[in-house]
């Protein structure tokens, strides 16, 4: 099996190696083209106004001046000879849920590695914010080589990829896995306005305290609760539950 290999937190992220290990559980064809900094929260974005500057580090092993999107792109379309069998995003620093999938660049490798056709994944480690970042790579380390090898057992209708994330958690206090919905938050986000030396104002997006929907089935109910989540995810957004409500519109009926 061949595995590609990106990330949205850059080539130097922990997270990238602790998946390096992971997908060296599952096979010797093992390719990285990674961002060359930090891509966080660009989503599925494309570098069309700057050229793509690609870095050999080491055999099988690329840094690239771009998004993650741009680096899935590459990794297939120029790096390796012929498709890989399976694209991995991550593993994320700090859990990609709910509403969250959509900022996320980690999200994002694993929807162009389905766009180019190919079985993909995202995985993400979720971490306690307080008191300093201290992320337990070992929970995915530990669980994902596994899940890994069963979910390519599963038949994925076209456009569909999965997200998984590992809770904060010791691996001994784990309480298995859990396929999931997407759940739904809260907006996160704050404004922070500063100074810059001379006076002029500048501003830092900021996360807040969350509140959401912690219901049973959902994503984040079960990262919660020390459960693996495992969501299938699809590209088509379409909402089929309206199409004939907005169809009846335009031809001037009356809709309930």
């Amino acid at each position: 099996m061949r595995i590609l290999l990106t990330n949205d937190d850059g080539i130097h992220a922990e997270g990238l190696a602790a998946l390096e290990r992971i997908a060296r559980e599952l096979t010797d064809d093992v390719w990285v083209v990674a961002p060359e900094t930090d891509q966080s929260g660009l989503a599925h974005s494309l570098t069309l106004s700057e050229p793509l500057r690609l870095r050999k580090i080491d055999d099988k092993r690329y840094a690239l001046r771009g998004t993650p999107t741009d680096c899935v792109i590459m990794g297939v379309r120029e790096v390796l000879d012929e498709k890989p069998d399976l694209v991995l995003s991550g593993v994320n620093v700090g859990a990609n849920m709910a509403d969250d999938v959509t900022y996320s660049g980690t999200i994002a490798g694993a929807i162009e590695g389905t766009l180019q056709g190919i079985k993909s994944m995202a995985l993400s480690q979720a971490y306690h914010h307080a008191g300093g970042r201290v992320v337990p790579w070992e929970v995915a380390e530990s669980f994902a080589p596994k899940l890994i090898r069963q979910l390519m057992d599963v038949e994925l209708p076209d456009w569909t990829f999965f997200n998984i994330n590992f809770p904060n958690c010791a691996p001994a206090d784990l309480k298995g896995v859990e396929v999931t919905s997407q759940g739904k938050l809260d907006f996160g986000l704050t404004i922070e306005e500063r100074e810059d030396g001379r006076g002029f104002p500048y501003y830092w997006l900021r996360f807040g305290e969350r509140k959401g929907d912690f219901r049973t089935g959902t994503d984040i109910h079960a990262v919660k609760n020390h459960k693996i989540s495992v969501t299938p995810l699809k590209l088509d957004l379409t909402d089929y539950t309206v199409l004939d409500r907005v169809q009846r519109v335009l031809n001037g009926e009356d809709v309930d």
